[in-house]
């Protein structure tokens, strides 16, 4: 079976830890190409590369080196951050979130104003802010990419993800991207912008998620993407509209039983981490028993 030459089982997992610190948990170990791998394989290697971007450039490295990308690259300017994670197959930009200790995403987050872009439409000036620092960086990077490329990225990340992904559509940059992976991601622009480049966007929302609801539609704002929504109990569902608002409210109510607030506790990269690997385990008990791996349609919905 072809996940058996690409990925090791997921209950296989090694660990990253400084001392006094949390480990650092990595369940993907990619031996082959990124595109022979499951969806629910993808989904979790570019949610755990997600995760590895918000480290240091000595726990990423090691951690990137167990998830099979023993290239990296990490790009650094006001405090906007990326890394460029690669093999001899693929190559991932993996944009970090936002750090609450950090006051240039605290404020890229609050500044709301969206401004022209350099497309058509208009986007988050916060969120372009970021990219702008570094996009010369990145770009530069990429203008000899002969792999197969791939964007990821949690919170600010996925919107910085989502940013650089469409200018690396429509740039000169001779690689396009394959597949953009985004995880608790606000929204980015206005209808005009995130219609004016298409790719596969697989944009993944944890039920309660606060930060997926930001900022808000009323000031034109609009996700882009096909969601995949995991619901309260971390299940990836395809729901409608009403089922959806019902299972959020239950979340809400489950959350404050447990004495916390589910719109923040549900953004937790980690959260989205254990969901996809609940899924995985499922995936592979199927294969086992001689089923097959579901494609990305069996789990994503058409956009909002």
């Amino acid at each position: 079976m072809l996940e058996d030459v690409t990925q090791r089982s997921v209950e296989a997992i090694d660990k990253v830890q400084d001392p006094g610190e949390v480990p650092l948990v990595v369940h993907s170990a990619v031996k082959g190409p990124v595109a022979e791998l499951s969806f629910l394989r993808r989904s979790l290697l570019f949610a755990e590369l997600s995760m590895i971007a918000y480290n240091d450039e000595a726990e990423a490295r090691a951690a990137a080196a167990i998830a099979g990308f023993d290239d990296v690259t990490f790009f650094d300017r006001d405090g906007s951050q990326a890394y460029r994670f690669r093999n001899q197959h693929d190559c991932v930009i993996g944009c970090r979130g936002t750090e609450p200790n950090d006051w240039n995403d605290i404020r890229a987050d609050a500044n709301a104003a969206s401004v022209v872009a350099e497309t058509i439409g208009r986007v988050h000036r916060g969120f372009k802010t970021e990219v702008d620092d570094l996009w010369p960086m990145i770009e530069t990077a990429l203008l000899d990419n002969e792999h197969a490329l791939y964007f990821c990225g949690h919170s600010l990340g996925g919107a910085m993800a989502t940013i650089c992904a469409g200018r690396c559509h429509l740039s000169h940059i001779p690689s396009h991207p394959v597949e953009l992976f985004t995880f608790g991601s606000p929204r980015v622009g206005d209808k005009r912008y995130i219609n004016y480049v298409k790719l596969d966007h697989y944009r993944f929302v944890h039920n309660n998620d606060i930060v997926t609801r930001v900022p808000p539609s009323f000031l034109g704002y609009r996700h882009s993407g096909s969601e995949v929504y995991f619901d309260r109990n971390g299940r990836i569902r395809k729901l409608g509209r009403v089922s959806k608002r019902r299972d959020k409210w239950h979340g809400f109510l489950r959350g404050l039983r447990r004495w916390k607030i589910d719109h923040f506790a549900d953004h937790s990269i980690h959260q989205y981490i254990d969901a996809i690997v609940a899924a995985v385990r499922d995936e592979e008990q199927r294969v086992r028993s001689g089923g097959l791996a579901k494609p990305a349609s069996a789990y994503a919905d058409t956009d909002e």
